[in-house]
């Protein structure tokens, strides 16, 4: 799936942060992603951010709250990841943030 510029540059702003806390670039999906740990926990999917937040936290209620967000559903088959939720770019000041919450997840769980 196709991310346009603006996309592209504001998962590389989030992706900026992380470089000191051991979160590198890979791909996962086929997209561009963060990963920490040879794992991913957000990737950039067309024009939303996915971000691996774990089903049952607030974290990912809060996440899905938010206007456009939804379950992350790469294959786009009905089969979505229910521990992942994507982030519509018109939230792109809340990727940071949620970035911050994968990587805690992560190294949490």
């Amino acid at each position: 799936m196709e991310s346009s510029e603006q996309a592209v540059a504001a998962f590389h702003s989030v992706a900026e942060i992380f470089a000191d806390q051991d979160v590198v670039l890979g791909k996962t999906f086929g997209a561009a992603a963060l990963m920490l740990n040879k794992k991913a926990i957000g990737c950039l999917h067309g024009e939303k951010m996915a971000f691996k937040l774990g089903r049952d936290s607030a974290r990912h209620a809060e996440a899905l709250s938010l206007p456009g967000a939804t379950l992350f559903d790469p294959s786009g088959m009905g089969r979505p990841f229910k521990d992942w939720v994507e982030i519509p770019l018109a939230e792109a000041a809340d990727w940071l943030d949620f970035g911050r919450a994968a990587v805690q997840a992560q190294q949490s769980g």
